[in-house]
Parts: structure tokens; sequence; C-alpha cells
């Protein structure tokens, strides 16, 4: 082939690998296994490009494990329950499996093009009755083993969605798909007891070397371990409201006393005081993040009770309602420290509450005033007054003595507790899994029977469409589907028709992969040789909810004999990577509102970018993640189109450091093409090449050849793709370059085309067909650097004259230091800059520099 015709190229190989099978993933003892995986993506209809990113990366370091004698598993699933589909189901009058499939079938059709080394016939969807039944059996297992249970909450409700949300799913105290406010909301609700499980998912954290260290410290805080007092205040009028405390030290500075709106306490008062009542439904109408209560004006009630100060019987403080306390950490009320706590302190001013300094920084003993003095638990403090004698000490110091103090006095008990919170899996929606129980009048809550499984979801309605437009749960809606036998007593019952949160779904996809068609949610003997994944890739905005929950998981099918121990951390190594970026091109309409374009409708004119329609002057924004409402978003459909899924992939692997984001623009895209038809251009002529051999140019030739192939494979097995992309450039230069003879230049284009071939599979295999070679490279063994060749016989030293750089010389590494004066002395460039000066010193640092003073 006389040019590089990516297109012809493309197709033809990936025809080759599948005839050959080469990806498919059977268990073997004849090698060692490797598990890489991707998190799959959402079957919006759509790649983009950082799907393109994020997968190529995976695929470059499974074509190395294959070509390095691993047996690979490189699966492909799709995420496909959820919300958006029905939203898709309600705006077209749809249906949420049709539209999923459809995109599945598009985005398929969009991804093979890549190239990608995935084992298609381990590819499952979420929704496929198959896996949701798995999961079905998974819950009647951890219903048995205590781990998932049912129990009133408060929970985030959307009330155009009417569904709950996870508190992630609220942003700005909005529903995140319909924007509406957020309200709380006290449901039944299923659990998962992820909170049994604190302790151990935090220690473990600290054995995920291979973790990135700001995701495991995302996950530590949002465990949140904290030692803390547990005390009661006394009620004036009887009993008692027991709180829980981090920051005891701080109890001389207390003001008020505040409970949750969900607080048992005001449950109470509401049921006689209309104005408690009034108030709590006010506090309904906003989240329950801590995001949420943060941003939020501060409110308060005061319910005109009291309590007794623990150190002083004498000392009332006043009991509010706070919209701001969370019922479900601590104890749902707290005591206000309004000096030490920027809430409390707010809360105070709004309401006219005293503020009382209990220490004051080292060095400014000034008052609080409208910020709150909140020191780092580990500097020291000046303290006012402390019940414990302290007088000056660090925040921890105080803490220990303050707990220590309440034991011993018998008032207070320190306790460990933490921020993590069961997770509450129930979802009022259709397109989910079912939940798989049964309500029945006489027996309660029954576990649907395994063998029934799966509960599907229905597709119609007694032969009429599913009416997805009334708010709602569908299936509450659907009495053929919800009405059932009691599988104890066979007595009329009802379905559960809550769905399971979409994050069940991804918690265990990775052990499904291992056996997909296994009749049980695993195959111990497949998961106990392909688990655990040795090196999982996604974004890091999964860093908490998804990783944390899937280890979680993991830990619960260990217990119900799902998983071996081994995989009870089921990740190995993590990596997350940036986002693919791109310029935002916008105008401003007749208002003077952003109007946002697509950038193959601008072009380069005169004085910067231009519509193409018009000619109308663009305003080029800062690259931005890609996204469709800015209209900044590239389709790699068409990038293959124009220039080969080789070039894309060249592209993203190549312009930064793979943890980082990286700009994509036209530009980089030609150049890259260009590379690799220079690439081409280069090995089609080597292959032919008849030039004899010239012994000191091949030998350079291959020392060069042997460094590289040590830099690319230490590069793409650190995940440093940018460096290695950037060595195989500079030994496409030498090779270009080099005056070695025919059979060392295609040693080298050979040792070339293997080191390319995982981040540019088609082109690799046309050029490895080219050069004459066997099989396929996608199966060829990795080439190996002989050490001695990394030991260079020859340095270059620099020569300075009067402290200038002027030349260097390469000379053989043990010279001695006469000889190495003698060539410094004789070099052109040095004699011209003498220009027939004789030098007063030549200095000669052996291995390092020439100085000559003039």
């Amino acid at each position: 082939m006389s040019r590089y015709s990516a297109a012809e190229i493309e197709a033809k190989w990936q025809q080759a690998w599948d005839k050959a099978e080469v990806f498919r993933a059977e268990r073997t003892q004849d090698k060692p296994k490797y598990y890489v995986l991707e998190m799959f993506p959402y079957p919006s209809g759509r790649i983009h490009m950082g799907h393109v990113r994020n997968y190529t990366m995976g695929d470059v370091i499974a074509r190395h494990r294959l070509a390095t004698g691993h047996n690979v598993l490189h699966p492909m699933g799709w995420d496909a329950f959820g919300m958006p589909a029905e939203n898709a189901a309600m705006a077209s009058g749809g249906h949420p499996k049709d539209w999923t499939y459809g995109n599945i079938a598009d985005m398929r059709g969009q991804m093979k093009p890549l190239g990608l080394s995935i084992d298609w016939t381990r590819e499952f969807a979420t929704c496929d009755p198959e896996y949701y039944g798995q999961q079905q059996a998974l819950f009647l297992d951890f219903l048995e083993k205590g781990l998932v249970y049912r129990k009133n909450a408060v929970v985030n409700w959307d009330p155009v969605d009417m569904t709950v949300l996870a508190n992630e799913q609220v942003i700005d105290g909005k529903g995140w798909r319909s924007g509406a406010d957020v309200e709380r909301r006290e449901l039944t609700q299923w659990f998962f007891k992820i909170s049994d499980f604190s302790e151990e998912l935090l220690e473990a954290l600290d054995g995920l070397d291979n973790w990135p260290a700001k995701v495991r410290l995302m996950q530590e805080n949002w465990i949140g371990k904290s030692r803390g007092l547990q005390f009661s205040f006394e009620r004036t009028d009887g009993g008692e409201i027991e709180v829980y405390t981090t920051r005891p030290d701080t109890l001389l500075g207390a003001s008020f006393i505040g409970i949750s709106p969900d607080h048992p306490l005001a449950k109470e008062l509401a049921e006689s005081n209309p104005e408690v009542a009034a108030f709590r439904a006010e506090c309904s109408k906003g989240g329950t993040t801590e995001e949420a209560l943060e941003k939020a004006e501060k409110l308060g009630f005061d319910t005109g009770l009291t309590v007794k100060h623990p150190l002083d019987p004498n000392w009332e403080l006043p009991v509010w309602i706070a919209n701001f306390i969370l019922m479900d950490y601590g104890t749902g009320a707290i005591f206000g420290c309004p000096a030490h706590d920027q809430r409390d302190l707010d809360f105070c001013r709004k309401y006219d509450l005293p503020v009382i300094d209990t220490f004051f920084a080292m060095d400014d003993q000034t008052p609080v005033a409208t910020e709150a003095f909140v020191p780092p638990k580990t500097d020291k403090v000046k303290w006012v007054n402390h019940f414990a004698g302290i007088d000056v000490a660090t925040g921890q110091e105080a803490i220990d003595a303050t707990i220590d103090y309440a034991e011993k006095n018998g008032w207070g008990t320190g306790v460990t507790k933490f921020r993590l919170r069961d997770w509450g899996l129930s979802r009022q929606r259709y397109w989910g899994c079912p939940i798989p129980v049964v309500h029945c009048e006489t027996c309660g809550v029954v576990p649907e029977k395994k063998e029934n499984l799966p509960v599907e979801l229905p597709y119609d309605e007694d032969g009429k469409p599913i009416d997805f437009a009334t708010p709602g749960n569908p299936l509450d809606r659907h009495p053929t589907w919800r009405d059932c036998a009691c599988p104890k007593c066979g007595a009329p019952a009802k379905r559960e028709t809550d769905t399971m949160d979409t994050f069940v779904d991804s918690s265990w996809y990775f052990a499904r992969f291992t056996a997909p068609r296994a009749e049980t949610p695993t195959d111990m003997v497949e998961a106990e040789y392909w688990m655990n994944v040795d090196q999982y890739i996604g974004g890091i905005e999964h860093a908490i909810l998804h990783l944390l929950y899937s280890r979680f998981f993991a830990r619960a099918m260990h217990i119900c004999g799902h998983l071996p121990e081994k995989a009870i951390e089921p990740f190995d190594a993590l990596f997350t990577q940036g986002m693919v970026t791109h310029a935002i091109y916008q105008t401003k309409d007749d208002k003077g509102r952003a109007v946002y374009h697509f950038p193959e409708d601008v072009e380069e004119g005169d004085g910067g970018m231009r519509l193409k329609a018009t000619g109308e002057a663009v305003e080029i924004v800062p690259s931005a993640k890609m996204s469709k409402s800015k209209k900044n978003v590239v389709d790699p459909v068409n990038i293959i189109q124009e220039f080969g899924a080789d070039t894309a992939r060249w592209f993203v692997l190549s312009d930064s450091p793979p943890e980082r984001d990286v700009e994509w623009t036209a530009a980089g895209a030609e150049a890259a093409f260009k590379h690799l038809s220079r690439v081409h251009r280069i090995v089609t002529e080597i292959a032919v090449s008849t030039e004899a051999a010239t012994p000191e140019a091949d030998e350079a030739l291959r020392r060069e050849m042997h460094k590289t192939i040590h830099d690319v494979t230490g590069g793409v097995e650190s995940f440093g793709f940018n460096a290695a992309i950037a060595k195989l450039y500079a030994f496409t230069n030498t090779l270009a370059r080099s005056q070695a003879g025919a059979e060392a230049k295609r040693e080298a284009a050979v040792t070339l085309v293997q080191l390319m071939s995982p981040m540019t599979p088609h082109l690799s295999e046309e050029l490895w067909s080219t050069l004459g070679q066997e099989g396929l490279v996608t199966t060829a063994k990795w080439p190996v650097a002989e050490e001695a060749m990394l030991v260079d016989d020859t340095i270059t030293m620099p020569i300075q004259i009067n402290g200038k750089r002027r030349a260097e010389i390469e000379v053989p590494k043990d010279m001695d230091k006469a000889e190495v004066e003698k060539a410094a002395l004789s070099n052109d460039a040095v004699i011209r800059s003498l220009d027939g000066a004789q030098p007063k010193k030549v200095i000669v640092v052996p291995g390092r520099i020439v100085n000559v003073v003039v």
C-alpha cells in the first residue's frame, strides 16, 4: 500500500482479530491471568471523546499484557438502568427498554471501530433479566445473612420525578434530573448494612497501595471516623436530651441545645403545637445533604424548653429545633457552641443568643465577632477557662482530657462514631431492578423464592403501553404485575414496587464478568481464577460511592459464598484519568445571552475565529470539559471517519499525562495523523530496502532501539503513555535519519511496530505484515531490552570557555584526562572560539565537563 489509508487498514485487521478470536478469554493454567477493566458506560446513545480516552488507556494495558504472555480478561458491558431512560420515554412516548437497547446497539457500533481488545462474548447490560435476576438472588442472600433490612427513614424526595434521591443526586437543593426543589419525607425503605463495615472499610484503605492517595483520602473522609463524647442534658421539665459531640472541650461555650426537625422530641411537640408542625413542614422542603444544610439559611424554632448544663445545674440552656441538624448522625441533637462553630455562630447571631469564647489564638485574644475561631485540633490555644484545669494545650489534648474528666465523673462516655450511613437502596421508579419481596397481610414481608427469579419488569400493561407520562412509579399502577400470591402461604399479596438504586447494578458487575452466563451470581471456580481486577480505570467522580459500595458488595458476596476471600478488596490497582476538554465557541444574541456553536461550524478568519455561515466573529472561551450544552464536543465517529481510530487513540494518549485533562484540538489530531502517515512511509520504505550494513551506524541504531524498548515498556507499565509516545516519536526520527544498513533498520522497524501496537494496533498490524513477519503483532511476544545495550560506551561532555558553553564532544567513557583535553582543544568550535589565543588552564572533570580558561 503506497499511502496510509486508515479506513482500509482498520476494517481489515479488525476482521482478522475477530476471525482468530484473539481477545476471547478462557481460563487456563498455562499463563498468568490479568484482568483489566474500565468503568462501564451508561448507554446514552453516543460515545464521546472521554470514552475514547478511557477505553484506549485500558486497551493499551490489555494489549501489552497479552504481548507479555498473560491470559487477559478485558470485558465490556452497559450500566443500563436509571431515570434517563424513563425521562426519554416520557418525552417520546416510547419505552425505556426500547430506548436503552437501541442506544446500546448504537454505542456498540461506535465503539467497535476503535479496535478495542474486548472479549465481546462476555457483554451484558444490567437491564438484562439474566443479570438482574442474579442481582435479586444476591439481595435474597444478603437478606438471609442480615445484610439488608427495612426501616422508616427521612429521605430526599423529588416531587416531580416522584422518587427518592441519594444525597449525591441533590444539587444545590434540587433534583439532579428534574431541577425541582427537593423535600424531606419519611418513607419505609430498604437499606444495606454498610455501616457495619465502617471500621473494616476504613482500615483496609491502608492496604490499597496502588490506588491514588486522593481517592483513599476521599473515602477516609466519607467514612468519617471520629471519637467524641456522648452525654445527656437533663430537661428542667423531666426527661433527657442525649447529644454527641466531637468537640466536648468547648462545653463551657454552650449557648443552646439544637435538635433535628426529625428528632423524636420535635415530632412529639408537633403533635400538640401547630407552630412546631408548620416549622417542621418548612424544614422538609430542604435537602438532607450536609452540603445543602450548610448552604441553606439557618432557621430555628424556640421550643420554650430548657435543659441544665451538666457542669452547673443552675445554668439553663434553651432548646431549639434547627434546620441544619441531621437526625442520622450522632443522636440528632447538639449543644451549640457559636464561638467555635460557624453554623452555630450564624444561628446565634440571627436569634440573638449568647456567644461565649472558650479559647483564643495564642497571639490574639480578640473575642469572636462574625467568624468562628476553629483551629485544627493539632494547634495549641490558650483557654479562657476549662473545667479539666487546662491552660494551654492543643485541641486534641483538651478533647482527650474532657472525655477522661466526663467518664471519671460519671456523666459522659467516650464514643467512636462514623459518618458513613447505611445505604438506602429503594427507588420509586420503573426502570430498575425489582426488589424481590412480597407483602402479605398474613405473613408480612416475604422473600420471593429463588426458583421464581428473575422477577421481570413488565413490558406493557395487559397489551397496552405503560403510562410513563403520569408522575409516580408505573409499577404501583400495574395490578397484573403488582398483585401476586404469597410465596409462603399462597394468599393474595402484593409485590414490592420499589426498584433498586442503580449503584447496586454497578457494585458487582466486575464479578459477573468472570462468568457472565453462570446460573448463580458467580461461578466460584471462575471467580477464584479471574479475581481480582488487576487494573481498574475510571473517573475521579466515582471515587467515593461507586468504589465504596463495590468494596462493601465484595465483602457481602464473600460472606454469602459468591466471592473468594481474596476478592473482598476487588480492585488491586486503580487509575483515575483526566477529562477531554475543548475550547468553547460563542456569540451573543440580541439580549446579550451566550449562543454556543459546534467546532465544525467555525473557521479561522480575519482577526480570529468566525462562523462559517455568517462570518460573525466568535469569542473563544478557555478550554473546558466537553459538554453537549456548550456544544464544545467532538464526535469520535467523525474523527474516525476522517483520520482513523489509530489517530484518535494516538492523540488522546500523547498530549498530556493520563491523570490530567487533555485538550482536543483539530491541529493536534492532524499532527497525529501526519506522524502515523510518516511512520507508514518510513517502514514501508525499509521493508524493500537493500542498503549494505554499516557497523558503527548499525550498532548505534540497535543501542537506541533497546533504550526505546526499555523506556516505552516502563511508560506503558506505569501509565506514562505520553512519555512512552514521546520516546516513540524520538525513535522514529532516529530511524529516519539513521545510516544503518537494511538488516539493522528492518530489526528496528519491527521493534517500532511492536512498541506502537498497543496504541495504534491497526497500523502496527499492517506494517508487521509489510515487514514480512509471521502471525499477528497483537499476539507476538513483547520485545525485551538487552541490559548490555542500555549502558553507553561513550559520553557527551560539554566544553565551557571562560564559563560559557561553546561546544560538546563525544568520548569513550574510560578516556583519560589528557586524551579528553586533547580532544576538546582540537574541536573545531573550540578552535574558532579561541581564535588563536592560548588557554591558561584546562580543567577536565571526568565524565562531566571540560572548562577552558583563557
